[in-house]
């Protein structure tokens, strides 16, 4: 998540705790089409070579690390970051591995069978803590979303399921994505995925507004904002019913880097 112009409505009703219903893995929930569509194309991008360095940023991390096990093979640092405190504390909650933490155990054991031995999740969830190093206050529509930290350029930037919940509308996606650009170094990598056509999701009893997005309207955007594109990954949603949860009609995982 990121601030948009309802930014207030987030910090006052966005409830960690019931957006993680979503993640609860294998459990036949409206997140197991989409966790399976990103995690196994977050495998393929950071276990191929591609795309290495020391440093990544998470741009709009809320309170999940799904997008982030993979990454942790091929970056020693790693920075957290997210709009609202609540989904900073939820992260910290599980980085400390602290009691009531969320259990990602079935996610995390995806993931390693996806990288090829299941048994090693255990040992994938201390490599991930070990690599997160800070969980910074994140606002998309500064010029610096970080302020006031300033860090140095990363060699990647990932960013799910947050610019278009964070943009009212499309100039202001290309304007987050202006700003969270200036924090990747040249020839840099962005990994971007989400949702399509989604214009609303439900979080516990509460409605969330979302920027829908076609793969022709991300790809301009990207261009427009010196990226290259380099790969584009989308699928249909396969689960025609809960549209009453989240009206979105397929997903996305794209590739590009720096000009």
């Amino acid at each position: 998540m990121a601030a948009f112009t309802g930014g207030e409505v987030y910090k006052a009703e966005f409830e960690p705790t019931a957006y993680l219903e979503y993640f609860k893995f294998g459990g036949g929930t409206l997140g197991d089409e989409f966790l399976t569509f990103v995690l196994k194309h977050y495998c393929k991008t950071f276990t191929s070579g591609a795309v290495t360095g020391h440093t990544l940023i998470d741009i709009g991390s809320g309170p999940t690390i799904y997008q982030l096990l993979s990454a942790c093979e091929s970056f020693k640092e790693i920075i957290a970051s997210d709009y609202m405190d609540q989904n900073c504390q939820e992260l910290l909650k599980w980085l400390k591995n602290e009691p009531g933490a969320f259990d990602w155990t079935p996610v995390v054991q995806h993931v390693c069978e996806l990288e090829g031995d299941r048994n090693k999740w255990a040992e994938k969830e201390g490599k991930l803590r070990g690599a997160i190093k800070r969980v910074l206050k994140c606002d998309v529509h500064k010029s610096n979303p970080l302020d006031p930290v300033v860090l140095p350029p990363a060699d990647c930037l990932v960013s799910s399921l947050c610019l278009e919940a964070a943009s009212k509308d499309q100039s202001s996606y290309r304007a987050a994505l202006r700003n969270i650009s200036s924090l990747l170094k040249p020839g840099g990598h962005l990994v971007l995925s989400g949702d399509l056509g989604s214009s609303f999701y439900m979080v516990g009893p509460k409605k969330f507004s979302c920027l829908a997005l076609t793969e022709e309207f991300l790809r301009e955007a990207l261009n427009a904002t010196g990226f290259t594109v380099e790969t584009v990954e989308v699928l249909s949603r396969a689960d025609v019913a809960q549209h009453d949860i989240c009206d979105f009609s397929g997903m996305y995982f794209i590739v590009a880097h720096k000009n």
